[in-house]
């Protein structure tokens, strides 16, 4: 059978077969979940599904394959879980026999951080269900994830390599999928993990329902598409390549030398501005950023670094202390771009321009996120400029430069050798996009309370 993509092509704030037709607001009532789900969706404080999830739910019920495109921040996550669950729900076991609970759904994604997000909303939403959930991922002891495969698990969120490394040893089998979701598959294919994709799907049934979803459709995507899905619904939510139009986004040529004075004085920029210092700085390499931090922290900014390099128990004790705010400023390289979840995350910096043109859009969605507002600051020094020209030539849009200031200043005054612009509030919106996302501030990936790392490698159970 030759496969095509894609087959229906929906957008933002019209349906399938009428672009012109106003949507009706509705709610998760309206979807037919499982009263179960419904609780579960209610009890997070969710009523009403943003764009993503009001498009993509319908077809995923349904039984379609699908691709969906939305930015960074849209609630993705939800969109493939909730019908997940409802679609396997039948198979839900009270039974302690580990034969009852197979694998039947399985979520694959390139990082660490993702897959425990994922896992937490499978958690959350599955939590008055007797479905089981688990997430294994490299870097930490296999032990505990064993111990979690071998009781048994219907849903299962993984990264690719560890997950193999549980099919050799033969304590997880993939025979009963009945669903695949190949997350942040752009990532994968960046981070060389399409032989490994190519072995796990040769061992799940061929009758299975796939699911695609990323922020980036580029052509190997889309060719990734047709060879795993089946006429596929292809839905797209906002224009592809683009960040949030809560992102405030700037350019400042800076040479390489002088980009960490650079950043202190945005920092006291933001400071003397009454904004909040705490950002995520992006750097290229491993190298690069644990100098940035420790550089950092040698100007008096509390800094973390986190990186492949650096242990799982170490990121995540990084992490906490960003999100406790016992580090303003956590520098990282693109192994936090996806999957690092936020929320009100109020400013993301590009020390160094990526070498992929979708990773700057993947590092920039860190803030601007399901409805806040952001600012978006990348450093770009001379020989940079033909990274730029690729970012503005992917977003189909021309980035505000803002120079250093070249003025002279009157005598005795001070001048600030930065020029700092902090993000203006656009006039308001009527479109259905921006009241959906007014009315989901809270909500992005709908997280329940953070489970402790001993938590996630337990299975996550539920409470």
């Amino acid at each position: 059978m030759t496969n095509t993509v894609p087959e229906i092509h929906s957008t933002t704030g019209a349906t399938a077969t009428d672009s012109s037709a106003p949507q009706a607001a509705i709610t998760f009532a309206d979807f037919g979940l499982d009263p179960k789900i419904q609780k579960a969706v209610s009890e997070q404080g969710y009523n009403t599904p943003t764009p993503i999830q009001a498009q993509s739910i319908p077809h995923v019920l349904a039984g379609r394959d699908l691709m969906g495109a939305a930015q960074t921040g849209t609630g993705k996550t939800a969109a493939f879980v909730l019908p997940i669950i409802q679609k396997i729900l039948r198979h839900a076991s009270s039974s302690a026999s580990p034969a009852r609970h197979p694998i039947r759904a399985l979520v694959l994604t390139p990082t660490r951080e993702l897959a425990v997000q994922v896992a937490e909303n499978a958690v959350a939403y599955s939590k008055h269900t007797d479905l089981r959930a688990a997430v294994v991922y490299g870097g930490v002891d296999m032990k505990e994830q064993v111990a979690v495969l071998r009781n048994g698990v219907e849903i299962l969120i993984a990264t690719p390599g560890r997950l193999l490394d549980h099919i050799g040893s033969k304590v997880a089998n993939l025979s009963q999928v009945e669903i695949l979701v190949l997350d942040e598959a752009d990532r994968m294919l960046d981070m060389g993990f399409l032989p490994d994709l190519q072995r796990i799907i040769d061992l799940i049934p061929a009758a299975r329902q796939t699911l695609l979803f990323s922020a980036t459709f580029s052509p190997e995507i889309k060719k990734l598409a047709q060879s795993y899905l089946r006429t596929p619904v292809t839905v797209e939510v906002a224009r592809q390549n683009a960040a949030a139009d809560t992102v405030k986004q700037v350019v400042h040529m800076v040479s390489s030398a002088d980009k960490q004075r650079a950043i202190v004085k945005v920092l006291e920029a933001r400071t003397r501005q009454g904004l909040s210092r705490q950002c995520i700085i992006f750097t290229n390499s491993r190298l690069g950023c644990a100098r940035l931090a420790r550089a950092l922290e040698r100007d008096g900014i509390k800094a973390g670094a986190i990186h492949g390099d650096k242990s799982q128990g170490e990121r995540t004790l990084t992490l906490d202390a960003f999100k406790s705010g016992a580090i303003e400023v956590l520098v990282a390289t693109d192994v936090a771009a996806r999957g690092l979840d936020i929320p009100s995350m109020p400013c993301v910096i590009n020390h160094e321009l990526p070498f992929n043109a979708e990773d700057f859009i993947h590092r920039i969605g860190r803030t601007g996120r399901a409805g806040s507002k952001g600012d978006a600051i990348a450093l770009v020094d001379e020989s940079e400029k033909r990274l730029l020209d690729d970012i503005e030539k992917l977003m189909k849009r021309k980035l505000e430069v803002a120079p250093l200031p070249l003025v002279k200043t009157e005598p005795g005054q001070t001048s600030d050798p930065f020029f700092y612009k902090p993000y203006e509030a656009s006039s308001p919106k009527t479109s259905v996009d921006s009241a959906i996302a007014k009315s989901e501030v809270k909500k992005v990936g709908i997280t329940p309370a953070k489970p402790s790392v001993g938590a996630l490698l337990g299975g996550l159970k539920k409470k």
